[in-house]
């Protein structure tokens, strides 16, 4: 069957779980983490953190598009059935009683454990005159220059509130009894918790004995206690912290761009006048003044959201960074394979054998070398990269740079439209196109998101070339906290077809076969369509069909409707799908072969294995592709074969294995929608696998220490 024709097969509104919905289900599984008892206490708070955060972005992009849709009276359901008010109503339901959650926690656990571990966090009443008097004295000299209170009357306009800027909204009144509504913004170049002794006794050691003991005052209780300042010879009659959320998933005219690093300037200066898509209010300020800033930031009550404590949560991972680390999981440190120890030449250790790297329990630290390497090595004559999310302080760019300036030809595809990292990515574009780099912005109307890079060095046999290809980004801080695959090789066809797609990238090849690579959006969605094609005939044949899959999201409905025809064919098919999967799992004459489930802990899982068993010849792919419409056909990705025997075993028996072994983070999907932990069963082990993965890499290491003495 073609993917049009499964899909009209399989269209039907209850074979498909809103996409949203499922983001949603993703989020509360990052916050159960937080109710986790056996994860240390800042462990628990940095999951609440990152909820938060999750949550922003998911208002500010995807709850956005959804208003924009009612607004626009659009009616039309999406493929599961629902409409976008029925999606926003949907979610609003679903997220009220997880905030509350989150509240509770904060409340009731989180702040007592503090205050039991010495870190407290003050209420401003709480604290004895003294230490008011000192941090009034370092409000006026620190706090108070940095502050602009702007008014709002007839003849001066309401002000323009920045996105996810926390605000204090205030109601003063003159002498004359005048009442009168301003706004101060809670400056974000603070810290949102004050570390009180730092401010009282600057420079004095406060931990006595080796004990560590912090007390914290929120940055916006002391600017609020110190608004007779900012308002002198006025009454401050009330005064109430506000958050806004704004649409910042701004449209891209490309095809109009004759610049597109103008245009993309351009719209993150758009972008901080999105339309607000949400309000976060404390659930003590009065209705005038919520009526004053609905009015003027033109929302309904059902933007409003009411909280139980403190707004902007994301900030409290200030407080992970602090030096306990008897309140932290055990730390552990990234193992250096002992092939690259073994041999400083990276270009030798890759021409003996393929290599792959599982980060972060692997370093990262071959993928720097390997460009580093190649910026100094004086047979080197080309270096080609992609980049995407670099992070800001990039070894990878610094060794580009320095290979430009070497005389070497580099070129580097820069994708401006990374979200939320388009202010770095122009400002390393800029600094490799100023040392000679040939920069390219990628193509019109696609995202480049494939992880590639491609050098080219003269040999004695002649030109020979080296190709990392990766599921995850060429950033080194990343690579410690997400597990990503990195796979170094010289196969002579993989390496032609990353020419071709750098060709792709940077001319106007229309190059439209690989020999070894899937390259959205030319052929990707095809090579998938007809592998699971090759199960379901295997599985015909009377042979065992198994399918294999771990990835970060299941969106896209043609592949959706494949896996169903596959499980009605009685392929087995196990999923691990970290966070939105719109597939029904477990429905008779639908999946009842396919199980899913997903795994949220420590490290994010952000790799990307396809697995086919092709009748006991097991294919293995990676790619930096998840399974979504817009990684198939509007963005260039790869998907690489791993053909060694040795490599393939490595992944089967160490990522695969253990990732459908977890009975401690692994949570099962059933067919209502709702995650369910997997339960130990009696005679089993317990098997957390990201914890496996790392006790086995470091006794690897170990092993291989004793094995050199």
């Amino acid at each position: 069957m073609t993917g049009k024709e499964l899909l009209k097969k399989y269209n039907d509104p209850k074979n498909f779980f809103n996409r949203d919905l499922s983001w949603v289900e993703f989020n509360r599984r990052v916050l159960e983490e937080a109710l986790d008892p056996e994860l240390p206490l800042l462990d628990k708070i940095k999951f609440i953190s990152i909820y938060s955060s999750n949550l922003d972005e998911f208002y500010m992009i995807r709850v956005s598009g959804l208003k924009e849709q009612v607004a626009a009276n659009i009616l039309e359901p999406a493929i599961d059935g629902l409409t976008p008010i029925e999606q926003i109503q949907k979610i609003d339901k679903m997220l009220k009683p997880l905030n509350k959650i989150l509240y509770d926690l904060w409340t009731n656990e989180f702040i007592p454990e503090l205050r039991k571990n010495d870190i407290y966090l003050c209420n401003y009443d709480e604290l004895t005159e003294e230490e008011k008097t000192k941090l009034t004295d370092y409000f006026k000299r620190e706090i108070f220059p940095v502050l602009t209170p702007l008014a709002f009357d007839p003849g001066r306009p309401f002000p323009y509130i920045s996105n996810l800027s926390l605000s204090i909204a205030v109601m003063v009144k003159k002498p004359n009894g005048e009442t009168h509504f301003a706004r101060v913004k809670v400056p974000s170049i603070f810290p949102r918790l004050l570390e009180i002794e730092k401010i009282i006794n600057p420079g004095k050691n406060v931990n006595t004995n080796g004990l560590f003991k912090a007390r914290f005052v929120w940055l916006g209780d002391l600017i609020k206690a110190n608004l007779d300042l900012l308002f002198p010879g006025m009454e401050v009659i009330e005064a109430h912290r506000f958050r806004i959320t704004r649409d910042t998933d701004i449209e891209l005219q490309e095809d109009e761009a004759d610049d597109l690093l103008r245009v993309i300037e351009e719209n993150i200066r758009q972008r901080r006048f999105g339309s607000v898509v949400r309000l976060e209010v404390a659930n003590v300020m009065p209705e005038f003044m919520l009526d004053t800033l609905m009015e003027n930031l033109l929302i309904k009550r059902e933007d409003v959201h009411v909280l139980g404590g403190p707004l902007g949560m994301s900030d409290v991972m200030g407080l992970y960074k602090l030096p306990l680390h008897q309140l932290k999981e055990k730390p552990f440190y990234p193992v250096l394979p002992k092939v690259f120890e073994d041999e400083e030449d990276i270009f030798s250790v890759i021409k003996q054998k393929d290599i792959i790297l599982h980060h972060p329990y692997d370093s990262f630290i071959p993928v720097i070398d390997f460009i580093k390497q190649a910026a100094h090595d004086p047979d080197v004559l080309a270096i080609k990269q992609t980049l995407y999310r670099v992070g800001t302080d990039s070894p990878i760019i610094k060794s580009l740079i320095e290979a430009a300036d070497r005389g070497k030809q580099v070129a580097v595809l820069v994708e401006l439209k990374a979200r939320f990292d388009e202010e770095n990515n122009i400002y390393w574009a800029r600094e490799l196109e100023k040392v000679g780099v040939h920069v390219v912005y990628g193509l019109v109307g696609l995202k480049t998101h494939a992880k590639m890079t491609l050098v080219v060095r003269k040999e004695f046999e002649g030109v020979k070339r080296y190709v990392h290809l990766s599921t995850g980004n060429y950033n080194a801080t990343t690579a410690k906290l997400y597990t990503d695959l990195g796979f170094f090789t010289c196969d002579e066809d993989i390496c032609s077809d990353v020419t071709d797609v750098f060709n792709y990238l940077t001319g106007y090849s229309k190059q439209k076969e690989f020999r070894k690579l899937f390259v959205s959006p030319i052929n990707m969605r095809g090579k998938y369509l007809a592998l699971v094609e090759r199960e379901i005939e295997n599985a015909k044949a009377g042979k065992n069909g198994k399918i294999i899959w771990k990835l970060n999201s299941l969106v896209d409905p043609i592949i959706i409707s494949a896996l169903y025809e596959a499980s009605n064919n009685g392929v087995e098919i196990q999923l691990i799908v970290r966070g939105i999967c719109c597939l029904v799992p477990g429905v008779e004459n639908l999946s009842e072969n396919i199980e899913v489930r997903s795994i949220v802990g420590r490290f994010l899982e952000h790799s990307r294995i396809f697995y086919f068993y092709n009748d006991g010849s097991e294919d293995i792919y990676l790619s930096s592709a998840d399974m979504m419409q817009r990684n198939l056909d509007r963005r260039v990705e790869v998907t690489f074969p791993i053909e060694d025997p040795a490599l393939k075993q490595e992944l089967i028996k160490t990522v695969i294995k253990y990732s459908l072994k977890d009975n401690v983070k692994a949570r099962k999907l059933n067919s209502d929608g709702n995650y369910t932990l997997l339960k130990q069963k009696e005679d089993e082990k317990e098997i957390y696998s990201q914890e496996w993965l790392m006790n086995h890499v470091s006794k690897t290491k170990h092993k291989n220490a004793k094995t050199k003495i």
